[in-house]
């Protein structure tokens, strides 16, 4: 008895449904995937020599903005306050100190001056979010060029410091100052 067996066909392999799957698939994960961002800033520390600005006029063109509880003092030069931006619904008003910021960026272009650095000095018990909110105010601000918004910059070159500890003695009000003597 012989028996006799077929020869067996090597079965082909349909991967037709599968790779629609994938041409599907992919580009739909890649769309709804979430890409990390991170932003990172250069910071400076300020700088730890003796301050000798009484003796040099020219070193004492340092522009502070200080952070207190409830206002934000724009110093300049440093020590001098020019303006201050007083809380607005509780919160800081960031857009009156961008303003502020802009005007003064706009009057230091028109004697020559470019100037990019600026210190933020802000008390011990200052909230993270605060200063994280005034870093990127004072950075850049949002203007509308040829019909579209862009970043401009303002004063990228960011310097973190503290406050000075001011005494009821010392306290001056900072509102009574005109605005008129912006920069002398």
């Amino acid at each position: 008895m012989r028996i006799r067996r077929r020869a067996k066909e090597d079965a082909d392999l349909d991967i037709t449904s599968f790779m629609n799957l994938m041409i599907i698939l992919v580009p739909v994960l890649l769309m709804s995937m979430v890409f990390s961002h991170i932003t990172v800033l250069d910071l400076k520390l300020p700088d730890l020599a003796p301050n000798s600005a009484n003796d040099d006029p020219q070193q004492n063109e340092a522009l502070e903005v200080v952070i207190h509880p409830d206002k934000l003092v724009v110093n300049y030069p440093a020590g001098a306050p020019l303006k201050t931006v007083l809380q607005k619904d509780g919160e800081h008003d960031f857009k009156m100190l961008s303003t502020v910021l802009q005007e003064i960026k706009r009057q230091l272009a028109e004697k020559g001056k470019e100037k990019r650095d600026i210190f933020i000095l802000s008390q011990k018990d200052t909230d993270y979010q605060t200063i994280v909110s005034t870093m990127d105010t004072v950075r850049s601000y949002e203007a509308v060029v040829v019909a579209s918004v862009v970043d401009a910059e303002l004063f990228p070159e960011i310097s973190l410091g503290d406050a000075p500890i001011v005494t009821p003695v010392e306290e001056r009000p900072y509102d009574a100052m005109p605005d008129a003597e912006v920069m002398q």
